[in-house]
């Protein structure tokens, strides 16, 4: 099986960013621990769709990816999420996994997996404020990494599905650069995250443009991966 879920944040390694704070999140690191081990097995895939640790460092981020790693079953494919300011070149994250050992986990970026018949493509994404020029360079660029992830995915020969970290649609806006890409790719299916709290009522869940949308972070699923196939 395929499952989703974004926006771990969590914080093993870095004591000053506890998610606890938060409405819904006392003791949220429990609660999927639970509800992870009790529906996945070592068998499944869970694409992991950004912000997984509050590590600013690459070696921060030991004791967080040690509990993806050893504590949560399954394969799991990370993509980037805004929070990540850990993530450095692919090289380094590959050498610092395989320094420590960390067997199930996988980066996507530019890239894409065949997972049960899917090719799992995706990157970041951004926003989309109002086109103003600075955001509008970041948007070129993750555009440019979704279409090569894309490739990549069509290669595989799989159904292309997108696990992009920022919502490509909020409410009435939309990230055209990002949409446009999946659909010249027939995309049908797009999962995202980034959206916690109140905002969680902003997402877009159902068919937009050919192309169905779920919300997949931590809290917006009840800290319970959801099965995408």
């Amino acid at each position: 099986m395929v499952y989703a879920i974004g926006d771990l944040h969590l914080s093993f390694g870095v004591k000053d960013k506890p998610m606890d704070i938060f409405p819904g999140w006392k003791n949220y690191t429990e609660k999927l621990l639970k509800n992870w081990n009790e529906k996945i097995t070592d068998d499944d895939t869970v694409v992991l769709v950004g912000d997984h640790s509050w590590a600013l460092k690459l070696e921060d981020t030991f004791e967080d990816l040690d509990f993806i790693d050893k504590k949560l079953k399954g394969r799991k494919i990370l993509t980037k999420g805004n929070h990540d300011l850990w993530w450095t070149t692919m090289n380094k994250n590959l050498n610092f996994i395989k320094e420590n050992g960390f067997s199930t986990i996988s980066f996507l970026f530019n890239n894409a997996f065949l997972c049960e018949g899917l090719s799992v493509c995706g990157t970041r994404g951004w926003i989309s404020e109002n086109g103003e020029p600075a955001d509008l360079k970041v948007l070129n660029r993750e555009a440019g990494r979704l279409e090569a992830s894309l490739k990549e995915g069509v290669k595989l020969g799989g159904e292309l599905v997108a696990f992009i970290h920022y919502p490509p649609i909020l409410g009435s806006e939309e990230n055209v650069l990002i949409t446009e890409i999946l659909r010249k790719y027939n995309v049908k299916r797009c999962y995202y995250a980034h959206l916690h709290g109140s905002s969680i009522n902003r997402a877009v869940r159902g068919e937009r443009g050919g192309v169905y949308y779920e919300l997949v972070s931590a809290d917006g699923v009840g800290f319970n991966p959801i099965k995408i196939k």
